[in-house]
């Protein structure tokens, strides 16, 4: 299958070439040149605007977008609106709030034009590992793009799946990213308080590498900690500071919105903007998580 991957990021580019490996036809479009030349270098189809990209595809086209989350992907979106037409599919692989998903495509419906949201997971990994996809979409569109996600997934049987109408992919993702904070907050929360317990003089890394065989908290998140803290258990060179990209905060709103408690979460969340005013070990090993698992940046201390 020929598709176009707008957005060569970390994920866009690590996904197109997990495509290109699996055999199929990819045309890649960036603002960023040398984006574009490393792909076509894997042996994808160069494009130097979204037009050209549309161009280089045959009816009915399917177009990835793979930017980052809010503005940026609003304006792809709404100019790929403009350049498709009757039987074409967008699909967005993005961090979207499941309520825009839900409005673009009652507005290209009107166009004959397919919307599918792709909560996608796998980070820095998915390259090797695959990707965890969560899929919203009319049934039929779905199924026409399978060969696409078996590809990208671990296997093709295994880790995605249709979940849904449109929405329903980035909702399900969004509930994904809130168990994550909490997941990884109860994780920092246990090793600053090991670290804190200087009588014992434990070394964090021992310890994470025992849990993650046999243990009820081994994990992939718990694998990363171990990574991060090799050769420096005090990761000195990372300051306490933990961002967030929207979708706890999207999470918690929801369960404000359905009336279901979601301590837990919450209170995840609001340890991170915590992190941002006091430093703070369970943040330092929070950063270092985020790193590990989607490359995202950390600051260095002073």
């Amino acid at each position: 299958m020929k598709l176009a991957m707008i957005g060569l990021g970390k994920m866009g580019a690590n996904m197109t070439s997990r495509l290109l490996r699996g055999g199929h036809e990819v045309v890649a479009f960036d603002l960023s040149e040398d984006a574009v030349k490393k792909a076509e270098a894997e042996g994808a189809e160069g494009a130097r605007t979204l037009a050209e990209a549309v161009e280089k595809l045959s009816a009915p086209r399917v177009v990835w977008v793979m930017v980052p989350s809010g503005k940026i992907t609003e304006s792809v979106i709404s100019e790929l609106g403009e350049l498709l037409s009757d039987g074409d599919t967008i699909i967005d692989g993005g961090n979207t709030m499941y309520k825009d998903d839900i409005r673009r495509a009652a507005e290209f419906a009107e166009k004959n034009i397919h919307y599918v949201d792709v909560g996608t997971s796998g980070g820095v990994w998915g390259l090797a590992e695959g990707y965890s996809m969560m899929i919203g979409g009319e049934t039929e569109a779905v199924s026409r793009l399978s060969p696409i996600f078996e590809t990208l997934a671990p296997t093709a049987e295994l880790g995605w799946g249709h979940v849904g109408p449109v929405g329903a992919g980035h909702f399900v993702k969004m509930v994904h990213n809130g168990i994550e904070y909490g997941l990884m907050e109860a994780y920092a929360e246990g090793f600053e308080i090991m670290h804190a317990k200087k009588d014992f003089a434990l070394d964090l890394h021992q310890v994470a590498e025992i849990w993650r065989y046999g243990s009820v908290v081994r994990s992939w998140l718990l694998d990363l900690t171990a990574n991060a803290l090799e050769g420096d258990q005090n990761l000195s060179d990372i300051a306490g500071y933990v961002s967030d990209s929207g979708e706890g905060r999207w999470t918690v709103f929801e369960s404000i919105d359905l009336d279901v408690p979601a301590p837990v979460i919450t209170l995840s969340l609001q340890r991170r903007f915590s992190s941002r005013q006091d430093e703070s070990y369970a943040a330092k090993v929070l950063a270092a998580m985020r790193n590990q698992f989607g490359g995202h940046a950390v600051r260095k201390a002073k």
